[in-house]
């Protein structure tokens, strides 16, 4: 792909409802589970993210595999996280990203690296998300962080994260703050952490619409494989707070699989006309996102 549009931007710029999923890079140098991915993602989703060392644990570069799902049809949206590299490292890798053909950038601060497989491993955080997608806007104006000029200049969709279902008003509040100053950064559109309160993510969106956030918005959504997944998210995993009732149901189902299949339909079709599309998360359980989509009236 090499194009001044990507897929998910033109789907996007049209107001045309959008699925998109992630992928999470191998841990070695076998790349037929890739392979075997892509050919489940790509009939169902318009681009997957591909997670850069997610939740801190080592894997393949996201890089590599965001060419690689590129060159067999589905379309990357490369994260890049500030927890692993200064500014530096960061810049280089986003212009190797455009010469790789990769046009959609999510841009997040990441864990830190305690909670992964490497917890002594030292983090970098030498800037965070803001500040990385102003880096991105810098190099497309043809300038890199220490005012330089390229001698040629990149372009890339820009995205960012944002948690809707806080546990504060003051965490809500703050939500609310960092997505304005990402927009004003150049943040194009928005992917939210997974949810589980319809009616808490569409009071979330007639309130960025009182505040003139006007960019496309992709809802979260995690399929949970069992009360013990959800339990472990609950308990571990910051900015997720997953209803008694949904782990009831998994508990009581007697098909984990049908019950968390309604249980993200009965959301995404609460939510859809709120939002721009949905960002499912699958964790092993790519083959059935067909079968979502396809419950989603």
């Amino acid at each position: 792909m090499d194009c001044n549009f990507s897929k998910l931007q033109e789907r996007l710029n049209d107001k045309k409802f959008t699925y998109t999923s992630e992928f999470g890079p191998p841990r070695g140098v076998n790349t037929n589970s890739i392979k075997e991915k892509v050919e489940i993602l790509k009939g169902s989703v318009t681009a997957a993210n591909v997670s850069d060392l997610q939740g801190s644990n080592m894997s393949l570069d996201r890089l590599a595999t965001s060419h690689i799902i590129d060159s067999m049809g589905l379309e990357p949206v490369a994260q890049f996280t500030c927890r692993d590299r200064n500014r530096l490292s960061l810049q280089s890798d986003l212009l190797s990203a455009h010469i790789l053909g990769i046009r959609n950038i999510l841009c997040i601060t990441g864990d830190h690296t305690t909670i992964g497989d490497h917890p002594t491993a030292k983090p970098v955080f030498d800037i965070d998300s803001v500040q990385l997608l102003w880096a991105l806007s810098k190099l497309e104006q043809g300038y890199d962080l220490s005012g330089k000029k390229l001698k040629s200049k990149p372009n890339f969709f820009k995205g960012a994260a944002v948690k809707v279902e806080c546990d504060t008003s003051a965490s809500y509040e703050l939500q609310l703050i960092k997505m304005k100053k990402k927009v004003e950064c150049g943040a194009q559109f928005f992917q939210t952490m997974p949810i589980f309160d319809p009616d808490r993510f569409i009071e979330f969106i007639e309130r960025i619409k009182s505040l003139n956030i006007n960019v496309p918005i992709l809802a979260g959504i995690q399929l949970l494989k069992s009360e013990k997944m959800a339990n472990y998210m609950n308990k571990y995993l910051p900015g997720i707070n997953i209803p008694q009732k949904i782990i009831n149901k998994l508990t009581n189902a007697d098909n984990k699989l049908l019950a968390s299949l309604d249980i993200a339909s009965s959301i995404i079709n609460k939510i859809k006309t709120y939002c721009n599309g949905i960002h499912i998360g699958a964790k092993g359980w790519e083959k059935h996102i067909t079968s979502l989509i396809n419950k989603i009236v």
